[in-house]
């Protein structure tokens, strides 16, 4: 079996350090929002983007948050 392998020019590299040692996740908050989260394995940079918007942290926590429904 061969491994089929990403050419160099097509990863997707660090904002901070250009590294390709990255993870990159899409996901669907609580709220429904569509964001990419970055993590940089070589500088340790972390990064949250809306729709390729920057998000800080806390703009990622509130729209994670579960609300409590009082009945």
């Amino acid at each position: 079996m061969s491994l089929v392998t990403t050419p160099a020019s097509k990863l997707a590299t660090c904002a901070t350090c250009a590294s390709t040692r990255i993870t990159a996740i899409t996901m669907t908050l609580t709220d429904g929002s569509i964001v990419d989260f970055v993590s940089c394995h070589a500088c340790e940079t972390k990064s949250w983007k809306q729709a390729g918007i920057d998000l800080d942290i806390s703009a990622v926590l509130g729209k994670a948050q579960k609300h409590k429904v009082s009945v």
